[in-house]
Parts: structure tokens; sequence; C-alpha cells
């Protein structure tokens, strides 16, 4: 039977440790934030059955909190809890949805009576509730978002191995979100709870990655003081993501391909191997197929690697996706610089979905982070960078060579002289033999 998520929200860590040691003693799983902000990428990333939170919080107070809830999760239950109870307060969350309000101190048997009513609210409302059409899903992977068809079609093949050990290769130009759909395929499965190690090949030392992924004994190179375990062992029983594997030097492709094949991995300098569970997602921008070319890269090793390859769409290709992203960092930066949720007006949105964005999703971010930062609640066309905005473009003249001007300016004065050499080379001030020579 599944463990209800209950999402705990307070300043107070002893109110919060409290809460918890009470909630787990019920059988329920938590999750903990310290403010509201800190609640906001929980709720972004995991799905929560109840919300429990205080009112009186620094910078941004639980009732907004409960009134961003009740549009973005209106099927959510809120629980408030706090310690300094006021009529104004608790009519205020009660008609923004909460289905409780407990003053502190409170019982152990009175929360859980209050958690039991707010769950079963839930419960009540997803029975009864009226058949409606169905909406487009916008957001069904934590920080993936959009509902194009380039989306869709990613969104489908994660659907499909989420699931499976099935190796994934990610393939994609650079900011499109490569990491984003390793972590969606592992967080929506059934081996969430397992861990996730994500590897930058590219930004590890050549001669340190063998070591960093695969582990080491003692005494194996100058250095190694001790036994350490690699990327490959943290990641037992879960996923290893291996962004920019095209970075990977031969000798690591070859216990990469080891590891594929046999399920175990050999620490350095031992001789022992260790049976693993891991299921590997591969991402590139680069062209493997022109790698194996080259022989940089081991054609073997990317048909292990390629079992289920999945291309991310660049953001040119999903157009009609850039307003919800755009909303997405709005919420986010507003929150994190303002305190507060951001708007954009008509214009500014268009300019950014006409632009063609060759930094992808981790460009359009930056633009609108950026944005957020020196708008006053608003963003317009004056927050934006130039280089996105109209631009004239000028025909090309077809600029000639100085030798070409030069030869256009000794024809013309030929020919208003009647092709007399010597006059001409008395205006252009040279010789006839200097003529000669432009001439030919």
């Amino acid at each position: 039977m599944k463990k209800e998520n209950i999402l705990l929200v307070d300043d107070d860590i002893d109110i919060l440790e409290l809460l918890q040691r009470h909630l787990k003693s019920m059988d329920y799983h938590t999750y903990k934030a310290i403010s509201v902000k800190e609640a906001l990428y929980i709720l972004k990333d995991t799905e929560i059955d109840l919300l429990v939170t205080d009112i009186n919080m620094p910078d941004i107070d639980g009732l907004q909190l409960v009134k961003y809830v009740a549009e973005h999760f209106p099927n959510m239950p809120k629980l408030v809890v706090t310690g300094f109870p006021s009529v104004e307060d608790a009519s205020s969350v009660i008609e923004h949805g909460a289905t409780d309000y407990l003053t502190k101190p409170f019982t152990k048997a009175e929360l859980e009576m209050a958690v039991k009513k707010a769950l079963a609210h839930k419960q009540a409302k997803e029975t009864f509730k009226t058949p409606t059409v169905k909406p487009i899903p916008s957001n069904g992977y934590a920080d993936m978002i959009g509902t194009s068809e380039a989306f869709q079609k990613v969104t489908e093949i994660i659907d499909r191995v989420r699931d499976n050990r099935a190796t994934v290769l990610v393939r994609g130009e650079s900011g499109t979100g490569k990491e984003l759909v390793a972590r969606a395929i592992h967080y929506s499965g059934k081996f969430a709870r397992a861990p996730f190690i994500a590897v930058n090949c590219g930004a590890i030392p050549e001669n340190l990655l063998e070591a960093e992924l695969f582990g080491y004994t003692k005494g194996a190179f100058t250095g190694a003081n001790e036994n350490r375990n690699g990327f490959f062992q943290a990641a037992h029983k879960g996923t290893i993501f291996l962004d920019e594997i095209g970075n990977a030097s031969l000798p690591v492709q070859n216990r990469l391909l080891r590891v594929l094949q046999e399920k175990e991995v050999t620490k350095i300098g031992s001789q022992k191997p260790e049976k693993l569970d891991v299921r590997v997602i591969a991402a590139t921008n680069s062209d493997l197929n022109e790698l194996i070319q080259k022989k940089t890269f081991r054609e073997d090793l990317f048909y292990r690697l390629s079992v289920v390859t999945l291309e991310v769409p660049p953001l040119r290709e999903r157009t009609s996706d850039i307003a919800l992203l755009v909303d997405k960092f709005m919420e986010k930066y507003g929150i994190e610089y303002k305190d507060r949720f951001v708007r954009i007006d008509d214009g500014a949105l268009e300019v950014l979905k006409r632009y063609s964005w060759p930094g992808n999703i981790r460009e359009l971010e930056n633009v609108v982070q950026r944005a957020v930062i020196m708008c006053d609640g608003k963003i317009t066309l004056e927050h934006l960078p130039n280089e996105l905005k109209y631009k004239i473009d000028f025909p090309d003249k077809g600029f000639k060579t100085l030798q070409e001007k030069e030869r256009e300016y000794i024809q013309e004065v030929l020919l208003s002289v009647q092709g007399n050499k010597t006059k001409a080379a008395e205006i252009l001030g040279i010789n006839r033999k200097t003529l000669r020579e432009k001439l030919k």
C-alpha cells in the first residue's frame, strides 16, 4: 500500500522534527522545508499528497503558499498550523481551501485526526469529482515542461523506459535539458528512491576520470592512501548518468564496456570484480558516429549504450513550449530574487517566441533570469537583450577590390581623352609604361 507523501513547512526546526517523528510513527512519508522557497522546489519535483504549513514565516508567509497550492495543485489538501492564531488568519486559510487549522501546541492525537481528515477530504474529492475534458499535461516530469508534439515524443519514450534497466543514450544540442531527461527517467519510475549519480565526463580530468568512476584500492597509484568506491559503486541499485560520454578516454571506454557486458566493476589496483546493479544513462551533444570513424570512440560501446536512443529536440523545434518555460523561470527567479511572482507583457513574450535560441533552454533561462533581476515586477521589452530584438538586414553592396576600382578609373580617364594614353598618363600622374602595366 502506498505511503502518503506529506510536505512539512515551518521555519522552526524543532517543530519540523516533532512533526516528522509523529507522522513517521503513523506510517506517512515526509518531506521537510524551512521556507516557502524550499517548499516550492519540493512541490515541483515530488508528488505531494498533503501540505502541512505554518503561517508566520520570514520573507514569504505560509498564507501565500496556501494560495499558490490552491491554484497550482487544486486537489492537494492543506493543513495549517500556527503559534499565533487569529480569526482573520483562520478565515483566510479556510477561504483558500485549507481543511483544518491547528494551533500550537497540539497533541499527537489532534495532529493525527487533522491529517486523516485532510487526506479523507482529498479522497472524497477524487471519488466524486465530475468528469471533465482531460487537460494536456504541461509538467509531468519535474522540471521538464511542454505540450508540443516534439516534447510529447520525449515523454513517450520516458514512459517506456522509466521502470526498466535498459541502457539509454540521450542525444541533443547543448542546453536542451539532457540531464533533466535522465532525472525524469529515474525519478518517475519504480527506482526513484534509489541513488541517482550524475557525472560530467568532460569536467573531470582524463587522468582522474577512471579512478572517479570505478574506485581504487590503497596504493594503486601515487596519492591513493585508502580504498575508495567510485561513482558506479555509489549508484548501486540506482542510476548513473554519464554526461558528455564522447569525452571519455579509450581506457575508460574499455572499462565501461565491461561494466555493461558483465554487470560488474573492478577497482583500479584490484583483481577482484564487484557485482553491480546499475542502470546507465549516457548523454552527448557530439556525433558519436563521427568519433567512431576517427577511432576515438568504440563502436561496440556505442551499440551497448544505444539500446534505447532518445533525441531531445532543440528549443527552435518546440516554440509552442516557450511561454510555459518562461512562466516556469519567472516563478523560479521571481521567488528567489523578488520574493514574489513576476509577469511579462505580450510584446516581450512575442520577442522570446520569435528568437531561434541557439543556446536552447539554458539560454532562455539565463535571459529570463536577467530580466527578472532588472524588472520591477513585470518584464517588458527594455529588460530583454538587444540581440533578441528586431534587426534590419542591410543589403550587401558587393564591394570591389582596390585593383578593380583602379582599373575602372583608368578606363574612365581613357574614355574622356578618346584613348590617348599619353594624355591619360599625364592626368593619372604616371608614365606610359606604368599605364600599360596596369591595363594588362
